[in-house]
C-alpha cells in the first residue's frame, strides 16, 4: 500500500496530464427517459475513500464495477474485459445521500421572500395549489437533475403536494427517468383538510403494484407524515394522523416526520407518549428538543435528518447535531427545500454542519471532517436504512460512486482528503456519477439528461404555476 507522501509525489508528477475518458460509455444529454447501460468498468490510480472502517482510504487504487454492483476495491486489479477510466488526479466516494427534500417545489427556488405573507410556508400553499401533475414531474425531475450533478445518488423525496393519484404518478416519473436511488414518501397536499387522512387508499395502491414504480429496485415507498401539525395548517386531528400512521405501519413502510423546529414544541414527547417512535420513523430538524427527547429518540432507534441552510434561514434555529451523534442516534443530512436553499450543494451542506456544530461548541475540533463525510454517506445511508447496499466502496454493494477532480482550482493542491470534500470541494467539482453502476454524470456532463431543456421547461411551468395562483 502507497503512503499518502507517495500518493501526493504521484499527484505532483501528474500535473497536467489529461484525462483518458470513456466517452463511449455514455452520450451528454441522452434520450428523455432513456437510460444508460451498465457497463463493466474499472476507474484506475483514484484517491479512493472507501468509508468502510476495513478498508480505509486507498491512494493509486481502483474500483472494480460488474453488473450494477462492486466487483472488487484494491491496487491492479486484474479486470480484462472492463473498460478503464482514468482516476489520476480523482477522490473517489461514495454517492452522497440525501435524506429529506421536498423534490416538487424545486421550481420555486429562492421564492421565499423578506415579507411574512412571502414567507416559505404561504409560498410553498398558495403556488402549490396551483400546480397540475406536470408541474410535479418538472419541479422533481429539474431537483433530480441537479442533485446528480452535484454527486447525490439517493434522494428522499418527502413529497407533500400529491392532490390526486396522477401528481404522485408524475413524481414518480421523474424520479424513475432520472435513474436517481431514493425514497418516495407520499405525503398530504398542500391545504390538506386537517381533520382528513391522505389519500390511504392510493398509498395502498401504490404498495401493492409498488414493483412498476421502483425503478428495479432503486426507489422504494415510504410515508411523510404529517404527525401532530403542519407549518401550513396548524394542529392536525388525533384521528387522522393516527389512522395515516397506522396505515404506514400496517404496510411496514418507513414513517418520517416534522418535530420540534420551533422553540417550546414538545411534539417529541407527545410521539414518545402515544407509542409513535419506532426504528421505522425519521424525524426531520428537532432543533428544539429536550435530554429527555433525545433519549426517547435513542431509545426507539430514531434517525434524524438535519437541514442547516434552511434550518438557518426559516429562523428555527442550531442544528442539535452533536447531541444526536453521542446519544447514538443515525444521522443524515438534507436539503429539504430550494425555495430556502437556493440550491442543493451537499458538499455547502456538509460544510455548514461542521461549521455550526464547532462554533456552538466553540471548539475547532469538535466535529471532525472525516464524521461529516460520514454523515453525508455511509451514517446518512443508515438512517435511511440503506447501508447494506450503499454508502461506502465494498465488494457486493450497488455501485453508486462519484468522482472529484481535484486538479480544479479550487481543490488543487491535495492536501487532507476528507477536509478538501468537506471544506472545499464544490458540485463543479464532480466530474463522474455512478449510480447502480450506470455512469449518469461523466466528464463534468450529465449523460441521461438535458440540462438546458429540463431548464427551460421548468421556467415555462413555474411562469404558468405563478399565474394560475396570481403570484407576481
Amino acid at each position: 500500500m502507497k503512503s499518502r507522501r507517495e500518493f501526493l509525489g504521484g499527484m505532483a508528477a501528474l500535473g497536467a496530464a489529461g484525462l483518458s475518458g470513456c466517452a463511449s460509455l455514455a452520450g451528454s444529454g441522452g434520450e428523455p427517459g432513456r437510460l444508460p447501460r451498465r457497463s463493466e468498468v474499472v476507474i484506475r490510480n483514484a484517491y479512493v475513500m472507501t468509508m468502510d472502517p476495513k478498508l480505509g482510504d486507498l491512494p493509486d487504487a481502483d474500483v472494480h464495477v460488474r453488473e450494477g454492483a462492486i466487483a472488487a476495491v484494491g491496487r491492479s486489479l486484474d479486470a480484462a474485459a472492463a473498460w478503464d477510466i482514468d482516476g489520476r488526479g480523482m477522490i473517489v466516494l461514495p454517492g452522497l445521500v440525501e435524506t429529506h427534500w421536498h423534490m416538487w417545489n424545486t421550481l420555486l427556488r429562492s421564492m421565499s421572500g423578506d415579507k411574512r405573507e412571502h414567507g416559505y410556508f404561504p409560498t410553498a400553499l398558495a403556488l402549490g395549489k396551483a400546480y397540475l401533475p406536470s408541474d410535479m414531474y418538472q419541479g422533481t425531475r429539474l431537483a433530480a437533475a441537479e442533485a446528480l450533478s452535484g454527486g447525490i445518488t439517493f434522494v428522499h423525496d418527502w413529497c407533500h403536494n400529491i392532490r390526486s393519484p396522477q401528481y404522485a404518478e408524475e413524481n414518480l416519473r421523474a424520479l424513475r427517468e432520472s435513474g436517481i436511488r431514493g425514497r418516495f414518501s407520499y405525503g398530504a397536499a398542500q391545504g390538506h383538510p386537517a381533520d382528513r387522512t391522505i389519500d390511504l387508499e392510493d398509498l395502498e395502491r401504490l404498495w401493492r403494484s409498488w414493483a412498476a414504480y421502483s425503478s428495479e429496485g432503486l426507489l422504494s415507498l415510504g410515508l411523510a407524515w404529517r404527525g401532530v401539525s403542519t407549518g401550513a395548517t396548524g394542529s392536525v386531528s388525533a384521528a387522522a394522523y393516527k389512522r395515516d400512521f397506522d396505515a404506514a405501519r400496517s404496510l411496514r413502510i418507513p414513517i418520517s416526520v416534522h418535530a420540534n423546529n420551533r422553540k417550546g414544541s414538545d411534539a417529541i414527547a407527545l410521539l414518545a407518549r402515544e407509542k409513535f417512535l419506532g426504528k421505522d420513523v425519521q424525524v426531520i430538524h428537532a432543533t428544539w428538543v429536550s435530554p429527555e427527547e433525545i433519549r426517547a429518540l435513542a431509545d426507539n432507534g430514531c434517525a434524524v435528518s438535519l437541514s442547516p441552510y434552511t434550518e438557518l434561514r426559516i429562523g428555527f434555529g442550531f442544528p442539535p447535531t452533536g447531541e444526536f451523534l453521542a446519544a447514538g442516534i443515525p444521522v443524515g443530512l438534507s436539503v429539504d427545500t430550494t425555495a430556502l436553499s437556493g440550491n442543493a450543494d451537499m458538499f455547502a451542506i456538509m460544510k455548514a454542519i461542521q461549521n455550526i456544530e464547532n462554533g456552538r461548541a466553540n471548539n475547532e475540533f469538535k466535529l471532525p471532517a472525516r464524521r461529516v463525510l460520514e454523515l453525508a454517506t455511509i451514517e446518512g445511508a443508515r438512517s435511511m436504512g440503506v447501508s447494506d447496499r450503499v454508502g461506502s466502496l465494498a465488494p457486493g454493494k450497488r455501485a453508486d460512486l462519484i468522482m472529484v477532480n481535484t486538479r480544479d482550482v479550487n481543490l488543487a493542491v491535495f492536501s487532507e482528503p476528507a477536509h478538501m470534500i468537506v471544506e472545499a470541494a464544490q458540485p463543479s467539482n464532480v466530474d463522474t456519477v455512478m449510480v447502480d453502476g450506470r455512469i449518469l454524470k461523466r466528464g463534468g456532463r450529465l449523460t441521461a439528461i438535458d440540462p438546458a431543456r429540463i431548464a427551460d421547461e421548468a421556467s415555462a411551468a413555474l411562469a404558468a404555476v405563478r399565474q394560475r395562483a396570481g403570484w407576481w
